[in-house]
């Protein structure tokens, strides 16, 4: 079987959801335009389709599923992991991150892995803010500002 994507609405647009019965292999952020695929989803992405809308809903705020291996660096998986351990409703700076994977001078390789995040909400890189204000977002200011106000964390 293939990948499978199934596509979850929010306020801010729809978001997809690929995988196949074992893993999500990626999450697309609204503005990626991720094509429904036809049928009926595999387990893996039916769990993370519904987890994310729940999330939306704001009735979730982690979330129990598998993830796909990536071909990533190692340093780009430490950051992923430290993004996971960021509680729901709080943020962290790039430059906690950096220091949260011992390499503090490396800031911007966090805003990079950050980028490549192949499952935003999921690992959630939005709760990474710049020390003068918002940062960066893959998915846009608007998007990452829907999704911290969702979580109570509130941006000038």
């Amino acid at each position: 079987m293939g990948l499978f994507r199934a596509n979850v609405d929010c306020a801010v647009g729809t978001w997809g959801v690929e995988g196949d019965d074992h893993v999500v292999t990626r999450i697309y952020l609204p503005h990626q335009g991720a094509q429904e695929s036809v049928g009926t989803p595999p387990a893996a992405v039916a769990t993370a389709a519904r987890q994310l809308h729940e999330y939306f809903s704001g009735q979730r705020r982690s979330f129990l599923v598998p993830l796909a291996p990536v071909n990533a660096t190692a340093f780009q998986h430490e950051v992923w992991n430290a993004l996971s351990e960021i509680p729901f409703g709080e943020v962290r700076t790039y430059a906690d991150i950096a220091e949260a994977v011992r390499r503090p001078a490396a800031v911007r390789a966090v805003g990079n892995a950050n980028h490549v995040n192949p499952w935003p909400v999921i690992v959630p890189c939005h709760r990474v803010v710049a020390r003068s204000g918002l940062g960066g977002y893959g998915g846009g200011e608007g998007v990452k500002r829907f999704l911290l106000d969702l979580e109570g964390v509130h941006f000038p």
